[in-house]
């Protein structure tokens, strides 16, 4: 958030931004171009977004600030409507296979062609040679290692990461214009599988692996069961780590040792979220209470 009198920076304003993307990346990253500033269309097919159908709440938050046309892009009278729009646009991001495109003659050459001066951002579920594959934000979750067992991971990683990867790339291609780095526009492609790989970094540095630091390995650093619900406990700095020790007892802290996990886990348990949240705020000690 800005301070207080400051102006709040919109770093595509005056940016207009043409999308063809359904369901969630696509949506996502317009969104974010338009609190950035952009100004946004979308081009919908006769049918709607699916998102529309299976989840009306998230099409609607997806979609505020959003003009929304209708273009049957399989007509003469939807392509002319959508180059119509797009002599008008400086980005266009799409999230259609490299073979879809050629086929709506929307491949890059196609366009760069036609609109000399456009740049397109396209999401594409894997990089190169694989932008064909089928895939979903599950089956690229799981590709980078994310999926550990058979629950379903709590959130949409990859969708939601290649949605900001999509409005960085947004960004790239009026920056490069903006610095003269190009004449024409330019064409970039965002993997999904890559935004997936990006989040899983941490992982496969090992910190969130059951022996690092922040993946349980550390007695400060995790979820415990307490008296009416659970605690989420991120003392994980040596000064939060001996604050929080202290007032439960626990001497020495050596956060890495079983008995130590043991003691907390003992301590945590007999404590009330209504305890933890007061000693949370009198001590100075990151947690956060959940119910059960």
């Amino acid at each position: 958030m800005p301070s207080p009198g400051a102006s709040f920076f919109l770093p595509l304003e005056g940016v207009r931004v043409l999308s063809l993307a359904l369901n969630l990346p696509g949506p996502a990253a317009l969104l974010r171009c338009r609190r950035m500033g952009a100004s946004c269309l979308k081009l919908e097919p006769p049918g709607g977004d699916p998102m529309a159908l299976y989840n009306q709440p998230a099409y609607t938050a997806l979609h505020e600030g959003i003009a929304i046309e209708t273009a049957d892009l399989k007509t003469e009278a939807g392509h002319q409507q959508l180059h119509a729009a797009l002599a008008k646009t400086d980005v266009l991001l799409t999230s259609f296979r490299p073979s879809a495109l050629r086929k709506l003659g929307l491949d890059w050459p196609a366009l760069q062609a036609r609109h000399p001066s456009l740049s397109q951002v396209a999401i594409v579920g894997a990089p190169g040679e694989r932008a064909e594959e089928p895939g979903h934000d599950l089956t690229y979750v799981a590709e980078s290692g994310l999926v550990t067992g058979t629950e379903l991971p709590p959130t949409l990683y990859a969708d939601m990461g290649g949605a900001l990867l999509a409005s960085e790339a947004v960004l790239t291609a009026v920056l490069r214009r903006a610095h003269g780095n190009t004449v024409g526009g330019i064409y970039l492609e965002v993997a999904l599988n890559a935004s997936a790989d990006w989040l899983a970094l941490p992982r496969t540095w090992g910190l969130t692996q059951p022996s690092g630091a922040v993946g349980g390995a550390h007695a400060g650093y995790r979820v415990y069961p307490c008296a009416d619900g659970r605690v989420a406990v991120a003392a994980l700095e040596p000064h939060f780590a001996n604050r929080l020790c202290e007032v439960a007892g626990v001497t020495p802290p050596d956060m890495m040792a079983t008995a130590t996990h043991e003691a907390l886990a003992a301590w945590l348990v007999t404590r009330t979220r209504a305890e933890l949240d007061t000693m949370s705020r009198e001590r100075d000690v990151p947690l956060l209470t959940l119910a059960g």
